[in-house]
C-alpha cells in the first residue's frame, strides 16, 4: 500500500482518521486486482463463500446471541431484535442470494454498443467496475454478505460499516467471507468490515475521495442525510418511500382491494409499503367504504380528507404533515381527488420518487399516469411491494435510489458498473 504523503498525514487529526484512510487505500489496490477477475473465478468465490456461511453457521449464531444479549439489555424493540436475529433459516438465505448472484450473467466486459464513424474508426461501450464502493448500513447483518456478493461480482472491492447493535455478527460474517478471498490468492482488502462503532469512522471514511468512488448508506433518513451532507464522494440516496397507489375510476374493484391490502398490510415497516391511498371521486361512494373495512379488518388507522371522513366514520381527519409522512406501520392515509390529473399533481408534490402505482382497465390512463410520474419505479394494476431488485428480476439489489445519478430505483450487478469508450482503428489520425 502506498503511504499517505507528509501533507495528508498533517491534514488527519486523528489515530482512527489515519486507520480508515489506510483501509480505504487497501480496498483501492485490491480493486484494481477484482477487476480483471474472471467470471469463473467470481462465481467460484461466491459459492465458496456460501458454503462457509453454512459450515460456520454455529459460530455465526454464538457471535450474534451477543449482539442480541447487548440488544435485550439496551431495551431494543422486539421489531429491532428482529432484524438482528441469525437465525439458521436467514443463514441459508445469505447462502443461497450469494448462489444466486453468482448465477447472474457478469456485467463486467459488456459492450453495450458498437458503432462505424465515417473515417472508418470503430467506437463501442464496454461496462467496467466502479472501483471501490463503501456500504454504511444499520441493523441487518445478513446485508454484509448481499452486499459483499453484489460488490465482488460486479469487480468491485467493498468496505462494509454496520450499525454498532450488530458489530459481533458484521464482524464474524465479514471474517469468514474475507477468508475465502485469502484461501483463493485474492488481496483480504477486497472485503473489509470497519470493525470499530465508533462514528468518527463514518466521518474518516466519508472523506476519502481518492480511495473511495461510491457511498451507499441502507437505514433510516437520519442516517442517509448524516452521510449526505458529510461525504466528498458520491452519495445513493433514499431518504423516504412514501409510496402511493391511484385507484382509477376504472379500477375492477376486486383488483384494487387485493393491491391496496398487499402494499399497506403484507409488510407495512419497509420502504416499498404503501403510505398513501388516491381515490377518483367517480368511485368514491362505493369505493371507500369497502377498502376502508376491509382495512379496518387487518388493524390499519386510518386517516383521510373531508371527501373521506363524510363516506366513513372510521376516518380520523388528515393533517397536512400526513401526506408527507413515512408510516412504516398500519397506518394509512386516505385522498379523493377529481380525476388523475390530481393524483399525478398530489404525487409530484408529496411523493419521494420511489414506487407509485395505478390501478386502472382504460389504457390511456395507464399510459398517461406511465408518462406523467416521475417516481423510479411506476406500476399499472400491481402491488408496490413488487418495487424489489429481486421481484424486478435483478436477481437481488444493492439498495433503491431515488437520486437520478448514477441510477434510479433498486439497483442491481449493473447499477455497480460504469461504462468506458472503447476504440479500434486501423491507423486513423485526426486532421
Amino acid at each position: 500500500m502506498a503511504p499517505a504523503s507528509q501533507r495528508e498525514l498533517r491534514a488527519m487529526s486523528t489515530p482512527l482518521t489515519v486507520q480508515m484512510h489506510q483501509l480505504a487505500c487497501r480496498a483501492k489496490e485490491a480493486a484494481v486486482q477484482l477487476a480483471g477477475l474472471s467470471t469463473t473465478d467470481k462465481n467460484l468465490l461466491l459459492e465458496r463463500m456460501a458454503d462457509a456461511l453454512l459450515q460456520e453457521r454455529e459460530t455465526l449464531q454464538r457471535e450474534n446471541e451477543k449482539d442480541l444479549v447487548n440488544a435485550r439489555a439496551a431495551g431494543l424493540s422486539a421489531a429491532m431484535i428482529d432484524r438482528l436475529l441469525l437465525s439458521e433459516e436467514r443463514i441459508a438465505a445469505m447462502a443461497a442470494g450469494l448462489r444466486e448472484v453468482a448465477a447472474l450473467p457478469d456485467p463486467v466486459g459488456e459492450i453495450t454498443g458498437m458503432w462505424r464513424r465515417p473515417n472508418g474508426i470503430q467506437v463501442g461501450r464496454m461496462r467496467i467496475p466502479l472501483g471501490v464502493i463503501g456500504i454504511i448500513f444499520e441493523s441487518r447483518p445478513n446485508v454484509t454478505a448481499d452486499a459483499a456478493g453484489l460488490c465482488l461480482k460486479s469487480g468491485n472491492a467493498v468496505i462494509l460499516r454496520g450499525g454498532s447493535e450488530a458489530i459481533h455478527s458484521n464482524r464474524a460474517i465479514g471474517q469468514l467471507l474475507s477468508r475465502q478471498l485469502t484461501d483463493m490468492g485474492l488481496p483480504a482488502a477486497a472485503l473489509q468490515v470497519v470493525e470499530t462503532t465508533d462514528r468518527e469512522a463514518i466521518t474518516a471514511l466519508l472523506q476519502c475521495e481518492d480511495q473511495i468512488d461510491l457511498i451507499i448508506p441502507r437505514g433510516g433518513e437520519g442516517l442517509i442525510r448524516f452521510v449526505s451532507e458529510h461525504s466528498r464522494i458520491p452519495v445513493i440516496k433514499h431518504y423516504k418511500g412514501i409510496c402511493h397507489t391511484f385507484v382509477d375510476a376504472a379500477a375492477d374493484f376486486d383488483m384494487a382491494s387485493r393491491i391496496c391490502l398487499n402494499a399497506k398490510v403484507q409488510r407495512p415497516g419497509v420502504c416499498n409499503a404503501m403510505e398513501t391511498l388516491l381515490i377518483h371521486q367517480d368511485i368514491a361512494e362505493t369505493f371507500v367504504p369497502r377498502i376502508v373495512r376491509e382495512m379496518h379488518q387487518h388493524g390499519v388507522l386510518l386517516r383521510g380528507c373531508p371527501v373521506c371522513q363524510s363516506l366513513s366514520d372510521r376516518i380520523e381527519p388528515a393533517s397536512d404533515a400526513d401526506w408527507d409522512t413515512e408510516y412504516l406501520d398500519l397506518v394509512l392515509s386516505l385522498k379523493v381527488v377529481e380525476d388523475i390529473n390530481e393524483a399525478i399533481s398530489h404525487i409530484r408534490r408529496h411523493g419521494s420518487l420511489h414506487t407509485e402505482v395505478i390501478v386502472t382497465n382504460d389504457y390511456a390512463n395507464a399510459q398517461h399516469f406511465v408518462r406523467a410520474v416521475n417516481s423510479s419505479v411506476i406500476m399499472v394494476n400491481a402491488s408496490s411491494r413488487f418495487s424489489d431488485g429481486n421481484q424486478l428480476g435483478l436477481g437481488a439489489e444493492i439498495g433503491i435510489s431515488t437520486t437520478k445519478l448514477h441510477a434510479f430505483g433498486p439497483m442491481g450487478l449493473e447499477d455497480l458498473t460504469t461504462r468506458k469508450f472503447i476504440v479500434f482503428g486501423d491507423g486513423q489520425v485526426r486532421a
